[in-house]
């Protein structure tokens, strides 16, 4: 499978479809590339689609240096100027948006438009971090035990997606796909809850931007959805109705429709 060899670190990515376009996909915090499975496959009938795994998450390396928004930027940017070569639509989720906001106010040349799902352009709120870093402390420990994995779903989906019998099978896949993960990714996860908020920078952001949100996301709430739209004078907002925190899983035609109208204004 490919990796891609950056200045300190090799990448995990796929990359499918022959299209003038080119889409990057940037996954949220605790996850991998495979979160976009349904989006890959629906867009590269079209499109150049690449999809890659963060340092330290999914079948990416870690190593010793150390993990944040800035060196996440950084890592992307190496990876769009040796893979692509040209400006792409970047789309981020959660940890994905943090990293896209960044990459769009910082190297806009390098960014044709901007997708974010289910993201904030703020810190963490300070209510969150005693309970994430407990979270965290037993991760180090003892892995993502059952007890957290089952902990960490309530978050990452909505409650209206939890409580369907029809995701009974899909629910065990993505629980098993958060056990997969090692004991290391607690460095990501301290990138996360440690980040520094953008409020300002994103007003840099000058690309067509789109944002979109679940009605039920609890880990960022619609209003932080509302926020990055009115801070950014190109974006629009779009509400999913009946997704949480991983609407690309939840409602995958909705996300296909949206990001699919969306590339062919380009």
């Amino acid at each position: 499978m490919p990796h891609i060899q950056l200045n300190n670190i090799k990448l995990f990515y796929i990359k499918e479809g022959e299209g003038k376009e080119t889409i990057v996909f940037s996954h949220g915090l605790l996850w991998s590339h495979k979160m976009f499975m349904e989006q890959v496959e629906f867009l590269k009938k079209r499109h150049t689609v690449i999809a890659y795994d963060h340092r330290g998450q999914g079948q990416s390396e870690v190593n010793d240096s150390p993990i944040d928004m800035d060196i996440l930027t950084e890592d992307v940017l190496e990876l769009i100027d040796k893979l692509v070569g040209h400006p792409v639509h970047f789309a981020g989720l959660s940890m994905g948006g943090f990293v896209g906001m960044r990459l769009a106010a910082r190297y806009p040349e390098k960014v044709k438009s901007l997708i974010l799902l289910e993201t904030s352009a703020n810190s963490e709120p300070v209510e969150n971090l005693p309970k994430y870093k407990f979270l965290n402390g037993v991760v180090k420990m003892f892995g993502v035990i059952p007890m957290i994995a089952s902990k960490v779903m309530t978050i990452m989906f909505a409650q209206s997606w939890l409580e369907n019998p029809k995701n009974k099978d899909s629910h065990k896949k993505w629980i098993k796909e958060l056990q997969s993960n090692k004991k290391s990714i607690t460095k990501s996860v301290e990138a996360v809850i440690y980040r520094k908020g953008v409020e300002e920078e994103i007003r840099n952001i000058k690309c067509p931007t789109m944002v979109v949100v679940g009605d039920e996301d609890v880990a960022t709430k619609p209003e932080k959805a509302k926020f990055i739209q009115m801070a950014i004078s190109s974006a629009t907002l779009h509400m999913v109705l009946g997704a949480g925190h991983s609407s690309c899983i939840e409602k995958p035609e909705e996300i296909n429709r949206l990001i699919g109208d969306w590339l062919v204004k380009f």
